[in-house]
Parts: C-alpha cells; structure tokens; sequence
C-alpha cells in the first residue's frame, strides 16, 4: 500500500454514463474503506475537524473504519451530521476537510468525503438509525423550508427534545438536495429519501404545500399556532438572468427550472410527462457547479453542450470534480467568451446566440481577474437552446410578509453570525437564505449554529 496516494474509486466509463442517469460514481466496498482509512494519522489537533462546517469527529470515525466498526463509525458521524450520504457525495472537500488534511502535505490527502459516504452507505443498507433523543420538551419550533440549512436545523433541535415541524412549499421534502442536484451525482429514492427519513425518524414533522407568506405568514405560526421560535431556511431560488436581447425566446431556460424539471419533476424519465426541451445544441451560460449540473443533465437529453464563461478555466467556481467529469463526457468549454445577444427565429425560438470573446485585466474586488471584451471577436454559436446559469437569490416573499425582519440590498435576510439570530425576537436564518447561493455544507452548518441559539433563546427565554 502506498500511503501518500488515495485508494482510486470506482467510476462508470463516461461514454456509457453520458447516455445514463446513474451514480457516476460507484464508492468504496469495505476493504477499499478500511485500506483508505488507514492512511489517516489519527491527528491530536485535527485540521480537518476544523474546516469542517459542521465539525464532524474526522479522526474518530475514521478510526472506528479502521477497525471494521462501520456501525460506530456512523454514530460518530450522526453526532454532528444529518445528512452524511449527501455531504459525503457532495461537499467540497478539497477546499475544506481534506484541503487541511496533514497527509496531503507529502502525498494525496485522505478521502474523507469518500470514507463518509462509505459509512452513511453502509449504515443505510443495514438499517441502522439515528438515536433518538431520550426525552421531549414539549416546546414548538417551526423550520421553513426543507434543504440542508432546515433539515440539520430540524435534527439538531429534536435531539435536543424539541417538538418540530418543517413547513416546505414544493410538494417533496429536500430543497435544493431534490430539486437541484441532478441524479447522477445524487441519487433521491436511495439516498436523498432515506436521508429525510432519518431526521422525521427523530421526530421532526414535515408539512409539504405550505408557502409561508401565502398559505401562512411567520406572525401567525408565533401568535396563533404556538410556535416559540422560527428557522428561515428558504434558501434562494429566485434565478438571475443577463438582460441581453432575446433573454426572453421560448428555450431560453434559468439552470433553475432546467434542472427543476429533469430532477423533481422526473423529466429524464420515459414514464412521465414532464416537458422539457433537451435541444439538438444547448448553450449553458456561467461556470459553477449548477452550470456542470445542467449541461451534464442535457448531454444525458440528448444534446451537443457547450459551456460558456467569461473568464478562463482557472477562475472556474466549479469544483475541480465536476469540471472533470464534464469534459470526460464530451461537454465542450468556450471559455472567454461572454453572450451578447440570443438570436429568435419567426416564431419565437432559440435560432442560435451571439457571443464575443473576452481578455482578463487586473484583478476585480473578489481578488479575480475581470475580464474584458475583444473588439472585433463576435460570432455566432450555433445552439436553439440556453441555460442560465448566473447564480440565485432568495425570493422576498418571507421577508415582505413578515414584520419587523430585516433584510439588506441584495434582499438577503441579516441573521448574526454566531447564533442566526435575525432583527425579529425568536425568528432566526441561515443558509442561501442569507448568503446567497453557497454550498450545502455551509447551509447545514448554518442550520446548526441557529439550533444552538434556538436552543440557547428559549432557555433564556
């Protein structure tokens, strides 16, 4: 064994997982985990516990895979986490627990993402739960919204002996987990599913079909349903578009809906009636992980992709992973390049997209380079269909309708960094909701932070 390099994990070929929605990748098996974890040193002060957002015992679950005790492995994880076989699937690690990893400084770092989603794998296939708390308060919090910011925030307070209920406005529990995620890099029915279910197995109710600040208002889950405190964990699913001409022609799609389709509406399968429209030629317009995901689902439709960003492959958002992935299978990347208009044909279709090519100059206000135009370099992309992909942000229906909630300019609500508290007396926030469009990882480690000062609020109270 070769303790400076990663045990390799299984993949599906690209060419035959291009034509498929299936798991691109395939795991570790238990010898390949216990191989893996015993590259771990067992550090004393562990780095990787400490970019961990919500500072999962690294070390300690990794000792327990060593010994083949994957059933105590997932306890330890289940003390800080709820959903390990999403984070372990789709958390970036690289720039975070495995980014501080010791063992990386000579060699690869260990697979901790990998060696999670073993463990919450293995505890799913055998039935092993969460424990459930002991004993219950009595006292009710309402959580709205059902990603990974609501469903960490549900968990966590129901260990601690609260009466919960997670109120969501689509009609299945998982927020972004089921809706925005593509299959392929997250399974709903084996993973996302199994995952909800261990949270409702603590006790947390879930209420689907309920849209607060239409069929509810904050106010009155506190004066007239009981509720002693709120979690806002709503995330932002209000897309972003450019305003160039055309943005408006029947295929031009936000990576929102695109994926919103294909992914909660089943729109990939043959068994059900969701339309979408795959095109022949699909332009998916911005760089991050949302972009990989919609182009990767239309090249599963059927399409020619192409990728299009302003700025060069260095300064890519996406994860390294994903860029990867998305080239393995035949997606094509115009880098340095930026649309300037969608072109419509008579009756009101994509008929292709007008682009320019671009240069980067000096260093913007995040620290990356902006890019400029080049004169003279337009052309035409031969596509009939775009998706854009330009980030989200929270919708303003919760902060519209509820008083005495402040909010900032970019419409994000303003919660307190250490304890998610907001302006209103007992609602707290977390997640997309007042970040903006961030990872999942960082939305559950919101979502506990805010149950602590829930928790920390209504015993002071």
């Amino acid at each position: 064994m070769d303790v400076l390099k990663k045990v390799p994990v299984r993949e599906q070929d690209p060419k035959v997982r291009a034509t498929n929605f299936d798991e691109v990748c395939l795991g570790y098996n238990k010898e390949e985990a216990v191989e893996e974890a015993g590259r771990c040193l067992g550090c004393q002060n562990a780095q990787c516990v400490k970019a961990c957002p919500v500072s999962i015992d690294i070390p300690g679950f990794i000792k327990e895979v060593k010994e083949g005790n994957f059933e105590e492995a997932g306890y330890v994880i289940g003390k800080s986490s709820a959903l390990p076989a999403v984070c372990g699937r789709v958390c970036p690690q690289e720039t975070q627990c495995e980014g501080k990893c010791i063992r990386g400084i000579k060699g690869e770092p260990v697979s901790i993402g990998k060696l999670e989603r073993f463990v919450a794998d293995y505890a799913r296939q055998n039935g092993i739960k969460p424990k459930k708390p002991e004993s219950t308060n009595g006292r009710k919090v309402a959580v709205i919204g059902s990603g990974p910011a609501g469903l960490t925030c549900a968990g966590d307070l129901a260990k601690m002996g609260y009466d919960v209920t997670i109120f969501e406005a689509l009609h299945e529990p998982g927020g972004v987990l089921v809706y925005g995620i593509p299959e392929f890099r997250l399974p709903k029915d084996d993973v996302v599913k199994p995952e909800i279910e261990n949270v409702r197995s603590l006790g947390v109710k879930i209420e689907t079909n309920v849209v607060i600040g239409k069929s509810v208002t904050i106010d009155d889950l506190m004066e007239k349903e009981g509720f002693e405190a709120v979690f806002i964990g709503s995330g932002a699913g209000l897309p972003k578009f450019m305003g160039i001409p055309g943005e408006t022609a029947s295929g031009v799609f936000s990576a929102n809906e695109y994926l919103t389709r294909s992914n909660l509406m089943k729109a990939f399968r043959d068994d059900y009636d969701t339309p979408i429209r795959p095109g022949k030629k699909v332009a998916v317009v911005g760089g991050g992980n949302v972009a990989m995901d919609a182009a990767r689902t239309a090249l599963r439709l059927g399409a020619e992709v192409y990728i299009v960003y302003r700025r060069s492959e260095e300064e890519l958002p996406a994860r390294v992973e994903e860029v990867h992935h998305a080239k393995e299978e035949g997606i094509i990347f115009n880098l340095l390049t930026n649309p300037t208009e969608i072109l419509v044909d008579e009756n009101g279709w994509v008929k292709g997209m007008k682009c320019i090519r671009m240069e980067l100059g000096e260093p913007d206000e995040s620290g990356r380079r902006s890019p400029k135009e080049i004169p003279g370099s337009e052309f035409v992309l031969d596509v009939d269909t775009v998706i854009m992909s330009l980030g989200t942000s929270p919708n303003p229906l919760i902060s519209s309708t509820t008083a005495g909630l402040d909010t900032n300019k970019r419409k994000c609500i303003v919660a307190e960094e250490e304890n998610g508290a907001t302006s209103k007396p007992g609602v707290f926030a977390g997640g997309d909701a007042v970040t903006g469009a961030a990872t999942v990882i960082l939305a559950m480690g919101a979502g506990k932070t805010a149950a602590k000062g829930i928790d920390e609020y209504l015993k002071n109270k």
